[in-house]
């Protein structure tokens, strides 16, 4: 029997997704992504799942981030659906951003790239205190797509935003706190309790309030947003970089576990 690369629990009206690929450092698939979203989509039409916590299980790994070698040749008529209409990591993220209850990514190990984006969609980040984290797409030659900068600038800030993507660099657990990009840091042998503890406290309090309050919250963050005519070029200057030779050179480095010589090309 396959493996299930998403683990999904209800209890006490907390919602629980593992991510469960221990192998491959729980990176994450086409299909994990679109399970979130249709998971996500489907407790948020009523009121049993009062809170959401994203987790990695009891491995290093909360996620290494999106595994570009896990894409599909043959997928149902319904997932096909959904791929042509929207880029799988952007969905996902998305209705992660706008479940109408509390969301929490625990980082139960080390998180990077679109697992970081994925984490910062939550309302709440907490870890345990001897992880790492980053984003590295300025080592591979790529550049990240507005909407998902705007969701690192809406939960962190421009000043954070800017470090982490400019350096590309591996932070720790005690940096992320003083960054602001987690809450709470937790030992590793309490960790899973404290971060069940948050949950209840959380899905304890009155959903009406909840709910309405992230609302109001989400209306507030949502402000300030770029024109069409700005996203246009947003969307130029990503395309850009995918056919830049930077980009290429970036992927053999990765791969050849060597550093990079970009040219600006």
């Amino acid at each position: 029997m396959a493996q299930d690369n998403l683990l999904v629990e209800v209890k006490d009206h907390v919602g629980i997704l593992t991510f469960n690929r221990p192998e491959k450092g729980n990176s994450l698939t086409m299909d994990m992504l679109i399970r979130v979203h249709m998971i996500l989509d489907e407790w948020a039409k009523g009121t049993d799942v009062r809170c959401v916590v994203i987790t990695g299980g009891q491995g290093k790994a909360f996620s290494s981030g999106y595994d570009i070698s896990s894409i599909p040749t043959q997928v149902s008529p319904e997932m096909e659906v959904l791929i042509k209409e929207n880029n799988p990591i952007e969905l996902a993220l998305r209705t992660l951003k706008e479940f109408p209850y509390p969301t929490v990514a625990a980082w139960n190990g080390y998180c990077f790239g679109a697992a970081l984006n994925l984490s910062v969609c939550c309302d709440m980040r907490v870890s345990v205190d001897d992880t790492k984290f980053g984003m590295p797409p300025a080592k591979l030659g790529l550049v990240y797509h507005a909407e998902g900068l705007q969701q690192f600038v809406d939960a962190i800030g421009i000043a954070v935003t800017r470090e982490i993507f400019m350096t590309a660099g591996t932070y720790t657990a005690l940096q992320a706190k003083e960054m602001g990009i987690v809450h709470h840091l937790y030992p590793r042998d309490r960790f899973a309790d404290e971060v069940s503890a948050l949950g209840q406290t959380i899905a304890g309090n009155s959903p009406i309030s909840l709910k309405n309050t992230k609302i109001i919250l989400n209306m507030l963050v949502n402000q300030a947003r770029l024109t069409p005519k700005q996203m246009a070029e947003a969307e130029r200057l990503q395309a850009e970089g995918f056919a830049s030779e930077d980009l290429k050179e970036g992927q053999m480095a990765f791969l050849e576990k060597r550093k990079p010589v970009f040219k600006g090309k």
